[in-house]
């Protein structure tokens, strides 16, 4: 099978690809407008690794139908990674967050009807259902954003829905909570925190520090959205996380002692407009698909440190640094 994914030179994706490729047959077409957040360095692994033969890419942006139209031509399935996704962008400038997580979307959806494609995955997140003081959000709850980015990707959910209840386009979502991992562009909390402290800067820590996340690693979100793909059931959305929620003072503390490095390091900061205080995800629907974490915390924390410490190559010039 021949998979079309957007966003494919970016964090998640990017991984997504490299899953697929070390756990099936599959080929992947990587679709990436290489804006800010996706390059090429982040792909290049795969096209000269030993599945390169099964890697191919196209420069295009999602909001362009014809490029996007003979990109997905002989693809049987597409997943859908390709969005603006940092918070405080579209706090700043909200517009590119409604072009492409929403208008993006709507044109994917619309290109892979018309080609008529097997299925399609379309990657979103928990941030849709908003801020809860206790409980865990399921599929079925209101949606409820609080900022510009997951209001635009909570639109892009229902777009992409609207496709199956319309035109019976295959579509499948799955909503995770906040990944971390390899090849995460350094604007995102703990590649900025492990990037800043690498070069001798102090971190930025928004308010009182007791904003509430929960962080699932990457490849166990790639194998969250592989099963989805695999075993999911159409016009269904998936919840995906790690279910074990820790403060962002926390998570600071951690990246600090992981780093020999002491709390004098850290850099109180006016608190971010409209900072929901706490996500958190029932996951069980996916389960049932077979699906399980595989990474404890603290050691994927600790390979993901690792993984920047040596590979400041990558880093280095998107940091300015």
């Amino acid at each position: 099978m021949k998979i079309l994914v957007t966003g494919g030179a970016g964090f998640i994706g990017s991984n997504f690809c490299r899953y697929t490729l070390a756990n099936s047959d599959d080929s992947v077409v990587i679709y990436d407008a290489l804006t800010y957040a996706g390059n090429l360095s982040t792909i290049k692994d795969m096209q000269d690794g030993p599945h390169g033969s099964r890697v191919s890419f196209v420069h295009g942006d999602i909001c362009d139908p014809v490029v996007l139209r003979d990109a997905m031509n002989d693809c049987q399935s597409v997943v859908h990674f390709a969005a603006e996704s940092h918070v405080d962008r579209s706090i700043d400038g909200p517009g590119a967050f409604v072009r492409t997580n929403c208008i993006g979307t709507n044109v994917v959806m619309d290109v892979a009807r018309q080609s008529q494609v097997e299925r399609v995955v379309h990657i979103s997140t928990d941030e849709v259902y908003g801020s809860i003081e206790e409980g865990h959000s399921v599929e079925t709850d209101v949606l409820d954003p609080r900022s510009p980015y997951s209001a635009s990707k909570a639109g892009s959910d229902l777009i992409a829905l609207s496709y199956y209840s319309t035109y019976g386009l295959p579509v499948i979502v799955t909503r995770s909570s906040n990944n971390f991992g390899p090849y995460q562009y350094p604007e995102k909390v703990i590649p900025r925190f492990v990037t800043n402290l690498l070069g001798g800067q102090k971190v930025p820590l928004y308010g009182d520090g007791l904003n509430m996340r929960d962080w699932i690693y990457v490849d166990d979100n790639c194998a969250a959205v592989d099963t989805a793909f695999r075993k999911g059931s159409f016009g269904e959305i998936y919840n995906v996380g790690a279910s074990r929620e820790i403060t962002n003072l926390e998570l600071t503390h951690a990246v600090l002692e992981a780093l020999g490095l002491g709390h004098d390091m850290i850099e109180p900061v006016a608190d971010r407009l409209g900072h929901d205080r706490r996500y958190a995800v029932d996951c069980s629907k996916l389960r049932a698909l077979g699906w399980q974490m595989e990474r404890d915390f603290a050691s994927a924390l600790a390979d993901t440190i690792d993984w920047y410490k040596n590979n400041q190559w990558w880093w280095s010039p998107l940091t300015g640094r």
